[in-house]
């Protein structure tokens, strides 16, 4: 008799495997995908393969797996099964629907290292279920700020509704804003969403971008002195000691635990970065940093890993040919440096895929831009133990869908969060159904 999954609250349908009905029921975290194309990322795609799936962790991949008594038994055959993508750098729930209203990615202040961007995620955006049903199950949750802007978090999209629940890892990071000698300021990625005036914002007078530039150096210089300082201290136990929640989150980055994310996206930015993080002897990622061919060596001689934004984005050098996006991913892959590609957006994680896609035809490898938005974004905040690739002993973050995802015409027809089904109904969805029968006026 066909077995049927209930996946989330929508209640989605899957049709499944032709067996007996168990005479004692599986968590609902228990299952096995079987006849699927297995992309593993992590080594060789395994045709008519099999995902074993116990209590949300995956214990087996392969073929020919024969699954413990009471198990469900997915039947995906002619279909593809790839871990879920992963965001490395994103603000989803955190945008204000309301544009007067500033936006909770950006904190007051140029030293917040003590928040979380995740505390004020809201975890019913519209944009969680939109990502989720386009293959994206987790995201690098990243505050905004002027220097040091808290820290960021690694989150599952699931349906849970609760941060908490959400969370994964509470500081993966925390989140620098390199300061920057900016005259002609780049218009943000998160512009590229809103309906608003595309014109590039106005060029800053030099002297007012030099005394900027000049404080702001300043001001870290001693912030991370200070720090330094307070570390001392309460090693010393010293007298009088008061803790300081702001030094406090600083310490696992002093210790070498934490990383910093550090956006830069020019040349001199990333220049001055990568010399800024040895002198403090501290480990970076390098984030958005547009400008990263042009220093290709220091950053491979350094062994820094770097996030770049999305592809499918405008030159922002007068000089830069049409593709000078499409092509950097591969530039970093022959060199031979760990990067991932982000979104750095609120809104547009659903599009993650074709943002790695759009670096193929330009000389990226298929599987290393699959990689580039799952098992390197594990890799580069440190979980690769536990998501990125289809691998025993992670985390059953799975989808499975009719094509390669990377495809536009590509659909997701499942989707599991730590071994849990979760619900593909978006609101676009939802529109859709209810406008589609209509006759036109």
């Amino acid at each position: 008799m066909k077995l049927r999954l209930i996946a989330g609250l929508a209640s989605a349908v899957y049709a499944l495997a032709q067996s007996p009905l168990p005479a004692i029921p599986a968590p609902a975290d228990s299952f096995m995908l079987r006849g699927g194309t297995v992309h593993t990322i992590s080594g060789a795609t395994i045709e008519d393969g099999s995902v074993l799936v116990r209590n949300g962790k995956i214990v087996g991949v392969g073929k020919s797996l024969t699954p413990p008594a009471g198990y469900i038994v997915i039947d995906v055959h002619g279909q593809q099964i790839y871990p879920g993508m992963i965001d490395a750098a994103s603000m989803m729930g955190l945008d204000s629907q309301a544009s007067e209203l500033k936006s909770d990615a950006e904190e007051i202040g140029l030293f917040n290292p003590q928040l979380r961007a995740v505390t004020a995620m809201n975890p019913a955006s519209e944009h969680i279920p939109a990502s989720r049903a386009n293959g994206v199950t987790g995201i690098i949750e990243m505050p905004e700020g002027e220097l040091i802007s808290g820290q960021m978090s690694l989150v599952h999209l699931d349906d849970s509704g609760n941060n908490q629940a959400m969370t994964v890892i509470p500081s993966a990071a925390i989140h620098l804003r390199f300061p920057a000698f900016i005259i002609h300021p780049v218009r943000p990625h998160e512009s590229d969403d809103a309906d608003d005036d595309p014109a590039p914002p106005e060029p800053i007078p030099y002297e007012e971008a030099k005394k900027d530039y000049d404080d702001k150096m300043a001001a870290l210089l001693q912030f991370f002195d200070d720090a330094r300082q307070y570390q001392k201290e309460k090693a010393a136990h010293a007298a009088g000691f008061e803790t300081n929640f702001k030094y406090e989150a600083m310490i696992p980055v002093l210790e070498g635990k934490t990383p910093l994310f550090v956006t830069a996206v020019r040349e001199r930015e990333i220049r001055e970065a990568i010399e800024f993080a040895e002198k403090q002897k501290v480990k970076i990622i390098l984030a958005d940093a547009y400008d990263c061919y042009k220093v290709i060596p220091e950053i491979k001689a350094h062994n820094i890993p770097v996030v770049l934004g999305p592809t499918l984005t405008s030159p922002i050098n007068p000089d830069d040919p049409y593709d000078r996006s499409f092509t950097t991913p591969a530039e970093l892959q022959k060199a031979g440096i760990k990067f991932a590609i982000a979104t750095f957006s609120a809104r547009r994680s659903r599009n993650l895929p074709f943002e790695a896609a759009a670096a193929v035809p330009f000389g990226l490898p298929h599987d290393d831009a699959y990689r580039a938005v799952s098992l390197s974004a594990a890799e580069i905040f440190g979980v690769a133990k536990q998501m990125g690739s289809i691998e025993e002993g992670k985390s059953a973050d799975l989808i499975v869908a009719d094509g390669d995802p990377l495809e536009v015409t590509t659909n997701v027809k499942m989707v599991f969060i730590n071994g849990k089904p979760e619900s593909l109904e978006t609101r676009q969805r939802q529109l859709y159904e209810k406008y589609s029968g209509k006759p036109p006026k």
